[in-house]
């Protein structure tokens, strides 16, 4: 497993707590970018704007990935564009929702 696949199975762990559902799962994570020296830019939104978590989401993610033995430095960058929809979950995400 490389470090994207690692950090991205990692930030199933982080829950969005007003939906119950991880971060993965619901679509929230738009990118994972790594250096060979463990850096680390995670890209991703949340479900609104004015979501009152965001802090705790963000820095949840933050803390998930800096437990990794092979990361070092880690930035949690959040974007609004392209805005979330319900269209970004996983499959399992929709199923878990009973929206598919």
């Amino acid at each position: 497993m490389n470090l994207e696949e690692k950090i991205l199975e990692a930030l199933k762990s982080v829950y969005d707590p007003e939906l119950n559902m991880n971060v993965v799962d619901l679509g929230l994570i738009y990118g994972i970018g790594t250096t060979e020296q463990g850096d680390v830019q995670i890209t991703m939104t949340l479900t609104t704007p004015g979501c009152p978590l965001h802090s705790s989401i963000t820095s949840g993610v933050r803390y998930c990935v800096e437990a990794l033995e092979e990361t070092r430095n880690v930035e949690v960058n959040l974007v609004w564009e392209p805005a979330w929809s319900p269209d970004k979950m996983t499959e399992e995400g929709k199923r878990a929702l009973g929206r598919w």
